[in-house]
């Protein structure tokens, strides 16, 4: 059995189609094909079920799969830890994260620490995050909502204010604080259902009695400010994404908790370069000092 039958069985199981798989691999699909047929033949057994060009793992393949994904897992984490000794200040952190508006500030805390590491990071759904922290593929992940696993180190390092912005002029620009039932009657940009944060907040406002309404739902929560701003519909937004540069007002809601979790997640068996403990630190630091400072809503 060769390393390289291995690392191509990975490719076309998590595919399920050799053509993609052969793309992905960057290799002829014949030779793909030939590849995965010696290691059956090396098995003695076939790892999936074939309908045209089309493949499905069968329960032999399922069952190897999870052995070569630990033995090829391994194997990475061996290379790593022998780079990090080599070359303990160069290297790359690889990140993956759930929403990046805190993101700018713990990087450039830590690039001044480490200017020669580099970071990969990746802006991905909570399943897809998950998927890549199973396989040992990303450091860290910075993630809302938890995620709890067998294999994954979930550590809680923020509990984010979501804080509902008005523009200037609005009828509540002047307080700091609201009953979330005086919303009932406002209308919303926010982003769509599947997101942590609307999520939440529709939960709460269904506690509290109402619906948001909303005029705008999309995918990008960076662009809820400038909606607000504009005064197309005030908005929920967790504290950690406010924007100082837009002429924004912010309040707290007085009469329910609106809170959203902020976690940091790895791999307990991946192996934790120096740089990536240090990283580590500084996310902690980071969000103790905002922890420890006042909530500023001006």
């Amino acid at each position: 059995m060769e390393l390289l039958q291995l690392q191509y069985f990975l490719a076309v199981a998590r595919l399920e189609h050799m053509t993609e798989a052969a793309r992905s691999l960057h290799v002829t699909q014949s030779s793909l094909s030939k590849t995965i047929q010696r290691l059956e033949e090396d098995l003695g057994v076939p790892l999936f079920d074939r309908t045209g060009r089309k493949l499905r793992l069968n329960a032999f393949g399922s069952s190897f799969l999870r052995r070569a994904e630990r033995a090829l897992f391994e194997l990475e984490q061996g290379k790593q830890e022998l780079s990090d000794l080599s070359n303990p200040e160069h290297g790359t952190i690889e990140l993956a994260v759930t929403n990046a508006s805190t993101l700018p500030d713990i990087l450039r805390e830590f690039r001044k620490k480490h200017p020669h590491t580099q970071f990969h990071v990746q802006m991905l759904t909570t399943q897809e995050m998950v998927t890549l922290l199973h396989r040992g593929e990303v450091d860290f992940c910075l993630s809302s909502p938890p995620v709890q696993g067998d294999d994954i180190e979930c550590r809680i390092v923020f509990m984010d204010p979501i804080l509902v912005a008005v523009p200037p002029g609005h009828r509540l620009a002047k307080q700091s604080t609201v009953l979330l039932t005086e919303l009932e009657e406002e209308w919303f940009v926010g982003v769509k259902r599947g997101y942590r944060t609307r999520d939440i907040v529709d939960s709460v406002c269904a506690s509290a009695g109402f619906a948001p309404k909303y005029v705008y739902e999309g995918n990008e929560p960076t662009r809820l400010s400038a909606l607000v701003e504009a005064g197309i519909g005030i908005a929920f937004i967790p504290s950690t994404a406010r924007n100082s540069r837009e002429q924004i007002h912010y309040l707290q809601v007085e009469d329910y908790e609106l809170v959203r979790e902020i976690a940091l997640l790895w791999h307990r068996s991946r192996y934790m370069s120096r740089a990536a403990r240090e990283f580590r630190e500084v996310v902690e630091q980071y969000f103790q000092s905002l922890s420890g400072g006042a909530l500023d809503l001006s």
